[in-house]
């Protein structure tokens, strides 16, 4: 088995012909936020036992803490993952504070259905097992011995593979990369000179994208690098069907600062254009 790079830099290539250069999580940065997920799952159970016991009389109290710790437990593991990768942001409260985000391999909108497909493998991969593990102590050692080895298994996984995947990442075609958010591009802003020969866009130019593909852009004008300025441009012009200001980067500035101020705009009004396929 060839040994996997060091550098976790790989280029994402969105359907848009554009290269953005991303870096992957590394295993410990992925584990440190499955761990902080895991920890507020159970303080959420904690605390609803706490409720639960203090409200409930005493010879019910214990079924009650059982039915909350097996239903509550099941619900969070299942539905947490889901609720929070589905999001705009696509990162759970420990991705978050890690600073990682799920993102589609083939540069695409991360969809239901993969966020889905990867946090379901989840269980496969690891809650199941777990959960033999513990039901076979001191009464199936066997079962307990295979439900390690399974873990085992899935846990080396993104230790064999260049891209840090587990299996579920495998399935759903899923990265789980770094997410340094920025701050509000000012610079990018000052880069817009208005002129009687700025170009202007109509609503109807600003239609055409959204909050993704806004992101995408900020991101192409801070790499700043030429061949990817020009296919934007090219593409944006085609979407748009404008054949005036030759200077890519130009055009480009002003076609961010327009389309930003449109759906801060928006926002402000309670209308969110998600990406270019949003026609809500």
């Amino acid at each position: 088995m060839a040994r996997p790079p060091r550098t976790l830099d790989r280029a994402l290539v969105t359907p848009e012909g554009v290269r953005l250069d991303i870096r992957l999580a590394s295993v410990s940065a992925r584990a440190g936020a499955l761990l902080i997920d895991l920890l507020l799952m159970v303080v959420i159970l904690a605390l609803l036992t706490w409720g639960a016991v203090s409200l409930a009389q005493t010879g019910t109290a214990q079924n009650l803490v059982q039915i909350i710790w097996m239903l509550g437990f099941f619900t969070l593991r299942n539905f947490y993952f889901i609720a929070f990768e589905s999001g705009a942001r696509a990162a759970t409260i420990g991705k978050r504070l890690v600073k990682l985000r799920v993102v589609a391999r083939d540069g695409g909108r991360l969809t239901t259905g993969a966020v889905v497909a990867r946090n379901l493998m989840r269980e496969i991969e690891l809650m199941l097992p777990l959960l033999t593990m513990l039901y076979a102590i001191g009464t199936d050692n066997a079962a307990g011995w295979f439900a390690l080895g399974w873990c085992l298994l899935f846990v080396a996984l993104p230790l064999c593979n260049r891209d840090r995947l587990r299996g579920g990442d495998i399935v759903a075609g899923t990265w789980v990369v770094e997410h340094e958010r920025h701050k509000i591009g000012i610079d990018l802003l000052d880069r817009v000179t208005e002129t009687d020969d700025a170009p202007r866009f109509s609503a109807e130019d600003l239609a055409v994208y959204g909050a993704f593909e806004l992101q995408k852009l900020e991101a192409v004008l801070r790499r700043n690098d030429e061949k990817a300025i020009e296919a934007v441009a090219t593409t944006i012009r085609g979407k748009l069907g404008r054949t005036d200001w030759g200077d890519d980067r130009l055009f480009l500035d002003a076609y961010y600062a327009a389309l930003r101020v449109e759906l801060e705009g928006g926002l402000l009004m309670g209308r969110r254009k998600i990406d270019k396929f949003d026609t809500t």
